[in-house]
């Protein structure tokens, strides 16, 4: 697995159609041959029920020590009526990193008379800007990376948690360890992983009806928990002044594609698609997110498609606040698939890029769709990739229909549901409240649904 994922991260698609089957074989295969489930998610043809399967053969050996653990320790939860809810965030990633960009606006803006909000770290901890934002943030904030797994566990017990909110799922230096122990009375998947965790390791997924369709719930271990709109958080970071084409390494003239997507889910299918739009729009260019050791792969693979490799253009790693202010350069985002824009996407929306997108079968497939629908812009929805390459074409050759989308993007940010950090807040609230309240009545966990 570590040479597919190796190969993915590094743009190398020699064997790239090879690499679903020999994944699927490890998956049925008897012994402990296992396959990481994230890297599922940018597998083409790969559907949510395997994603399912792969998750729960991930962790099934683990759920097993964790449920002997969890009797040894003997854990027992107050499930009394009482004034506050206490939701413990547990995650890696409290420091400058994409999810607290997503949701710290929504930390900031939780009900302090109705919930008590603590958060639980086994991350970098960093003395920077966003670090000590957060900790203001939360009502409590405990460093856990040093305690092994029970020990966090039982801190988390301890503070009296009832909801535990896993920000991580399968993604890099995940510790599902604390999450299977299972210290609070419900868990909850949210945010980070775009995916099932599998059976016995949280109770619900936030999600919203563009992501997982209710016909998707067998494909899910947890219950759906739906968000009015979009499921994704979204705060209004100020915007700077977009720097010159120039200074961001960009010609002059031509239309600029671009794409910030990490390179692991570009795709050769996705490629040829790019070099169609690339081809028909002379003077163009596609702007990448740099990676240094998959640039010189995709410019020859853009060479392969009878497009000179030099009109990819690959752009430094930046701070946020930079990061968005030169997106206000990009005139088109070009969505990937089966692994979307998630972050990025919001982020292009927010800077006043618009972003097309063809939604696949899994959550980490259609999230654009569910972003673009949050913003009122469904026009840019495909129907299938033939209509994705037309939307693309079309925009890309048309100057005025291209303005005046922008001029919609820019007066929908104010005033759609995508970036409504109040209404985004008490919808989330409450689910937790909702949640809650069935956990007290002795209710399993079910699909809840506002609409």
């Amino acid at each position: 697995m570590r040479s597919i994922h190796r190969a993915r991260a590094m743009c190398e698609w020699g064997d790239f159609a090879g690499a679903a089957p020999k994944m699927r074989a490890m998956m049925t295969a008897p012994g402990d041959g296992l396959v990481p489930p994230f890297l599922l998610l940018s597998e083409p043809g790969v559907t949510a029920r395997e994603q399912r399967a792969c998750s729960e053969r991930w962790t099934a050996e683990r759920r097993v020590a964790a449920a002997v653990e969890r009797g040894r320790l003997g854990l027992r939860f107050d499930l009394r009526r009482r004034e506050k809810i206490t939701v413990g965030y547990l995650s890696s990633d409290f420091h400058d990193h994409a999810t607290a960009h997503l949701l710290v606006e929504t930390l900031e803006a939780h009900d302090r008379a109705r919930f008590d909000i603590r958060g639980y770290s086994y991350g970098r901890a960093d003395d920077g800007n966003m670090r000590r934002r957060l900790t203001a943030a939360f009502d409590g904030f405990c460093d856990i990376s040093s305690a092994s797994d029970t020990e966090a566990a039982m801190r988390i017990h301890a503070d009296g948690v009832d909801m535990l909110v896993d920000l991580k799922g399968f993604t890099s230096g995940a510790r599902t360890g604390v999450t299977m122990l299972r210290p609070a009375p419900l868990q909850v998947n949210y945010l980070g992983y775009p995916g099932t965790m599998g059976a016995g390791v949280c109770d619900y997924i936030i999600t919203d009806h563009f992501v997982t369709p209710r016909g998707a719930a067998p494909d899910y271990a947890e219950a759906f928990a739906y968000m009015p709109q979009c499921y994704q958080p979204r705060g209004r970071a100020p915007l700077g002044v977009a720097p010159t084409r120039a200074a961001a390494g960009l010609p002059e003239q031509g239309f600029v594609f671009c794409c910030f997507n990490q390179a692991y889910k570009l795709t050769p299918f996705i490629f040829d698609l790019w070099s169609r739009l690339l081809d028909d729009a002379p003077g163009s260019v596609l702007w990448l997110l740099q990676t240094e050791a998959a640039e010189g792969n995709l410019r020859n693979e853009m060479r392969r498609r009878g497009i000179d490799g030099a009109r990819l253009i690959f752009a430094a790693h930046l701070g946020q606040s930079d990061h968005l202010a030169r997106l206000q350069l990009a005139d088109l985002v070009l969505d990937t698939s089966p692994f979307g824009a998630h972050t990025t996407a919001s982020d292009a929306l927010w800077s006043g890029a618009p972003i097309v997108t063809c939604p696949g079968e899994t959550f980490a497939a259609r999230v654009a769709g569910s972003i673009l629908s949050a913003v009122g812009l469904p026009e840019l929805i495909a129907s299938d990739f033939d209509d994705y390459i037309a939307i693309a074409r079309t925009l890309a050759s048309d100057p005025l229909l291209l303005a005046r989308l922008k001029l919609k993007l820019a007066e929908n940010r104010l005033t759609t549901a995508l970036f409504d950090v109040g209404a985004y807040t008490r919808g989330i609230e409450a689910l937790y409240s909702e949640m809650w309240r069935r956990k007290l009545s002795g209710i399993a966990p079910g699909i809840i649904d506002f609409a």
